[in-house]
C-alpha cells in the first residue's frame, strides 16, 4: 500500500488516537482511510469545496465532510 506523509494538528493527532484507544478503530490508518472515504464521497456528490465556502462562515451548499464524519460516528456509537 502506498506510504503519503501528512502533517495534522496535535487535536487532530489526540482526536484520532481517542477513537483507536476507545475501540471504535484499530488503529490510526483505518481513522484516515474512513476519513477519506467520507471526503471522497462527500466531493463525488458537490460537497465542501472551497468554491461554496464564505471564508468566515459555515458551507453554503452541500454537506460538509465533517459533518457527514459527526453523522457516521453518532451512528456508529448507537449501532456498537
Amino acid at each position: 500500500m502506498p506510504m503519503v506523509t501528512v502533517s495534522i494538528s496535535p487535536l487532530q493527532a489526540a482526536d484520532i488516537r481517542a477513537a483507536v484507544d476507545n475501540g471504535s478503530y484499530a488503529s490510526s490508518s483505518e481513522v484516515v482511510r474512513e476519513a477519506l472515504r467520507m471526503w471522497d464521497a462527500a466531493r463525488k456528490l458537490g460537497g465542501c469545496r472551497e468554491d461554496i465556502f464564505d471564508r468566515d462562515s459555515a458551507p453554503r451548499g452541500g454537506r460538509c465532510v465533517a459533518d457527514m464524519f459527526a453523522d457516521h460516528e453518532a451512528e456508529h456509537r448507537r449501532t456498537a
